[in-house]
């Protein structure tokens, strides 16, 4: 008799599907190259299929492969709710629950979710860790997250990851950060004006890094990114010296340094929302969370045209 699929090995199969390399999904489960491909042999065992073959150096999936891959995701979330459905019978919400959040949400969407839950729940033990999406969002697939408060740039128009369930929390627009002596060219020319300026962004991979490139080569230029910084808001003190601009969310210019103008940018932004692992949304925690969060940013939005300490001013056109 055919022994049922192992799930854990599916996911593997999934994570491969994803990143393309065994490498790469070693990492992602902290085991060897090795462990990955004995469990993918395994798996191929039990579907009475061949899964992968080989592909120069690497593996690629057949057509079998890809196609239970792709089912993945429905077998996780039918598990998740499975227990949900136990765990709803509880009678209290209680218990750990880590909370993966962006660093420009900590102040306005970590602080006072924990202080709502503390007085909604107080035997629930929410944890926050500091993540960007890219870092949180495998924490989430892997278990090792329960919610993730991350962002979604429009620009770039990428879909949830395969697997989760994403709940919009407001949107944060964008603002475009100069030197105050740059304003009066910006707002003749759009941000065309600062196509021959040094430029601040985050460091690779980043979605952050990745809007600002779409976004300057949607005026017509490629920036030139001088300086890599992870605190984006400590970026607007080079943005402040004369040596830098940048493009942010809207989150991070609400307080700019003497000597940083912050106008926004029409058109375009960015969408803060909840992230869970589909079929997760009614367990009791993690329904309580995404309760408190629709709470607490209720009605909120990215700041209009911010003003630095040289003021605010009009819309900058792309």
């Amino acid at each position: 008799m055919r022994h049922m699929l192992d799930v854990k090995r599916m996911v593997l199969l999934r994570d491969l599907a994803e990143h393309g390399r065994v490498t790469a999904v070693a990492d992602l489960h902290g085991v060897t190259p090795s462990a990955v491909s004995q469990q993918l042999r395994a798996l191929e065992a039990e579907a009475g299929a061949s899964l992968v073959e080989r592909e120069g150096r690497g593996l690629r999936l057949t057509a079998a492969g890809a196609a239970l891959a792709a089912e993945c995701a429905h077998v996780l979330a039918a598990l998740e709710r499975a227990e949900g459905a136990v765990r709803a019978l509880d009678a209290e919400v209680a218990g750990d629950l880590a909370v993966g959040c962006a660093p420009s949400a900590l102040r306005t969407v970590a602080a006072p979710l924990l202080a709502e839950l503390a007085v909604r729940h107080p035997r629930l033990r929410p944890r926050i860790v500091q993540a960007e999406p890219e870092e949180a969002v495998p924490e989430l697939r892997g278990r090792r997250l329960d919610v993730v408060v991350g962002y979604r740039y429009d620009l770039l128009g990428e879909p949830p990851a395969t697997g989760t369930t994403a709940v919009p929390l407001f949107a944060d627009p964008l603002c475009l950060a100069l030197p105050e002596a740059l304003r009066p060219a910006v707002e003749r020319e759009g941000l065309a004006a600062l196509r021959g300026h040094a430029w601040v962004s985050a460091p690779e991979p980043s979605s952050c890094r990745a809007m600002l490139l779409h976004a300057c080569r949607n005026a017509g230029f490629t920036p030139r990114i001088e300086h890599s910084c992870s605190d984006l808001r400590s970026a607007l003190w080079l943005v402040a010296s004369g040596q830098a601009v940048s493009i942010l969310p809207g989150l991070l210019c609400d307080s700019p340094p003497s000597g940083a103008a912050v106008l926004p940018l029409p058109g375009h932004g960015r969408t803060v929302e909840a992230l869970v692992r589909s079929g997760t949304e009614g367990r009791p925690a993690i329904a309580a969370v995404l309760s408190a969060l629709a709470a607490v940013t209720a009605g909120r939005a990215g700041p209009e045209g911010p003003t630095g300490a040289g003021g605010g001013g009009g819309a900058v056109s792309y």
